[in-house]
């Protein structure tokens, strides 16, 4: 176990179903606000009107087995009850937030689930103290790739780009400097805080979307290569009573 870094076995592959059709593949984390358990993914995984995205289910993959990093299980949590939606999503001023919440029942997990969620001890306070240019990781599942024999997330190194301290554009994001993909959307967002014990890392954003220009021109400019990630302390919101 001393061999598995915590920040890994905070993550978990998810993926959507529409009855026993798979639709689509993304990344999440755990968040524990006393002793309720969340899943956090982007809300658009979760339902995307704009694309007609609907699924009625997810699933994510939790370890089953301490002694065996390569046993897992799909661990199903529906997405509606009786018509209306079990997940939490978030909104400001500005509109919506990219972010939503399905609690977990901690009894039908497996006895010895492995997992590490981030608390309310993850979340900063002091917007102000987060610079510009501070080294982040994002934590996730790029076109579903990760270890499969494991089941583990792959990082990718990044960098805050946009004032941390000012919503950017007016909206509840900051932006990052990464190379992204598809299925990254809902990967935790991270900065190394040694101070913080067992998982020594700072919580600041929800992975969302690749940003772009729709002025680029396709043949003679690259890609901005900026992302967009919404400031974790919707979770706060989200997980209340």
């Amino acid at each position: 176990m001393s061999l598995i870094e915590p920040l890994l076995l905070s993550s978990s592959h998810i993926s959507t179903y529409a009855g026993t059709q798979q639709l689509t593949n993304a990344s999440s984390f755990f968040f524990q606000r006393d002793e309720r358990l969340f899943v956090v993914t982007s809300r658009h995984v979760l339902f995307d009107e704009a694309n007609n995205h609907r699924p009625d289910s997810v699933s994510v993959v939790v370890h089953n087995n301490p002694a065996n990093m390569a046993s897992s299980i799909c661990y199903s949590l529906p997405l509606y009850c009786n018509g209306q939606p079990l997940w939490r999503q978030g909104g400001d001023s500005a509109g919506d937030v990219d972010v939503a919440v399905l609690e977990v029942d901690r009894t039908q997990l497996p006895p010895d689930v492995l997992l590490i969620p981030f608390t309310p001890a993850h979340l900063t306070q002091h917007f102000d103290q987060i610079e510009v240019g501070t080294p982040l990781l994002v934590v996730g599942f790029p076109l579903g790739f990760h270890d499969t024999l494991h089941h583990m997330p792959v990082v990718r190194q990044a960098v805050i780009a946009s004032s941390f301290g000012l919503r950017f554009q007016g909206l509840g994001f900051f932006l990052t400097d990464a190379r992204t993909h598809r299925g990254s959307s809902g990967g935790a967002v991270v900065t190394h805080r040694p101070e913080l014990g067992e998982l020594p890392w700072l919580l600041l954003g929800v992975h969302s979307a690749r940003l772009d220009l729709a002025c680029r021109d396709l043949a003679q400019d690259e890609a901005l290569g900026l992302n967009s990630a919404w400031y974790a302390d919707i979770l706060m919101t989200l997980t209340e009573n």
